[in-house]
Parts: structure tokens; sequence; C-alpha cells
């Protein structure tokens, strides 16, 4: 009987799991760049009950006799399906179209990959503007450098090819390339990226390195859209459906909780 219990209570916490999983996607929705999670179980070890063999010259049963002992989350995967482009106003907004990464350079100098474009102009010392992240993080061109401009040029003018280049209008008002390529970058395993917060990934021996699109021709390279925004590519109709077959697996589990005390009582009161 006290399997039972224990069981049910590992059928819990990995509910409460899925739960939390769900919630924070939930939380999400709104959030440019984000990618949902998927939680994912797999059971406990088995329990032999009896003997391989009930003959005395050792023939197999046809049939093995073993009890479960519950389940444990095996893993969260991460789903990086393409998300739905956001229009935006902003002139600093991006969004990819392809397996690509923005790179930015967190507080301690490490670098880190966004799906969110949600970028903006910062001003920087030296009379020179720089492109940032809305915590202005900056954000790295094709060579892993800081993207600063002149402090003299009118942001609002800047344009961004499908390449992620910086295009500037010259006297008659013709866009030329100012020599800068904003950074994009996939990975052999993005699934294996350590999340850090604010919809950034850190690199880990699971994900490999990260890939240059601009200098590796074995990867097809990303398209950059100015003016929109990646959603994120939560399907709340889903995400429903999965919290309520959640919320109902979890009060299977404690139900079987209270039926297997029921039945220790049952057991306890027989010698009364």
């Amino acid at each position: 009987m006290v399997r039972s219990l224990w069981s049910a209570a590992t059928g819990m916490n990995a509910q409460q799991t899925n739960v939390d999983t769900i919630a924070n996607n939930l939380a999400n929705v709104n959030s440019a760049g984000y990618k949902a999670q998927v939680a994912q179980f797999k059971s406990l070890l088995y329990q032999t009950l009896q003997t391989a063999t009930t003959t005395a010259n050792g023939d197999p049963k046809p049939v093995t006799s073993q009890v479960g002992l519950g389940v444990r989350t095996a893993a969260i995967n991460q789903l990086f399906s393409q998300g739905s482009f956001l229009a935006s106003e902003s002139d600093t907004a991006f969004a990819i179209e392809g397996d690509g990464f923005f790179a930015v350079r967190n507080a301690n100098g490490e670098t880190n990959y966004t799906r969110n474009g949600d970028f903006t102009w910062a001003t920087g010392g030296a009379n020179r503007i720089m492109l940032t992240t809305s915590d202005g993080l900056p954000v790295l061109d094709t060579n892993g450098r800081n993207i600063t401009l002149a402090g003299n040029v009118i942001t609002n003018k800047i344009t961004i090819g499908s390449d992620g280049t910086l295009m500037y209008p010259d006297a008659n008002n013709n866009p030329q390339s100012l020599g800068i390529t904003i950074g994009t970058f996939q990975f052999r395993n993005a699934a294996g990226l350590e999340r850090q917060g604010d919809t950034l990934y850190a690199v880990t021996p699971a994900s490999g390195a990260a890939i240059n699109e601009s200098t590796n021709p074995d990867v097809r390279r990303s398209k950059i859209v100015q003016g929109y925004l990646e959603g994120s590519n939560v399907k709340v109709a889903d995400e429903m459906v999965n919290l309520i077959v959640a919320q109902r697996a979890y009060e299977m589990n404690s139900k079987a909780i209270t039926t297997s005390d029921e039945m220790m009582q049952q057991a306890n009161n027989l010698k009364r």
C-alpha cells in the first residue's frame, strides 16, 4: 500500500512541473521572441513481485510480474518553431525569418543569443550611438563587435537589408551600405541552449558552438525583416487543453493517495 502512496506522490510532483511549464508559456504569450516549452516524462524503476520462473528446471514464465514505482520529469523540451510576425512602428524592430539568432553581449561580457529583435539606438561616449536591446545590452555584428555609428547619423533614416546590412541614404537619397551587418547565428541543436531569462539563451555543450551565418556556407541564411517583431510561438488553445489534462491527472493522483490512505485505515481497524 505504501508503494501506491509513493507512486501517486511522484505523479503529483510531475504534474505540478507540467502545470508550471504551461503557466510559464501562457505568461509569455505576448513576449517577443519567446519559444514555448513542453514537459516530458518517463517511468521510474520497476519492482519484480515474483521470480522469473516457478519450475525446478528454470523454465521462464510467459509473462512478467512487475509493478511500476511512479514517474519523473525526463526533460523540458524547447520548441523553436517560427512565431508570427507582429507589425511595429519602431525603426529598430527586427524579426528573423529562419533559424538564426541575434547575438548580444550581457552585463558580464559574455555573448548571449535571442530571437527578440526589439532593439533601440543608445547614445554612447565619444559622440557615438550604439544599437542595443531595450535593457541596454549591445547588439553584435557578424564579427562579434558592438554595432556603433557616428553621432551625427540620423537614426530614423537607417534601413536594414534582408541580410542585416545597415544602409544610410547618400546625397541623392539612395541607400548605401555602412559596412556593418547585424550578426545572425545558428546552432546544431538549438533545443540544447540554456535559458537565461529576458528571452536570452546561452551556449551549452548540448547546443554546440554558435555558427556564424555570414561565414558558414553550409547553413541557410536567415532573413531579417525591419518593422516587425517575432511573436511567441505559444498556442493558447493547445496550452489551455494541456492545462486541463494536467489538472485532471493531478486530481487522479491525489485521489489515488486518498484511496490508499482509506485502505490502510481499514487494514489498521481489523485488529480492533
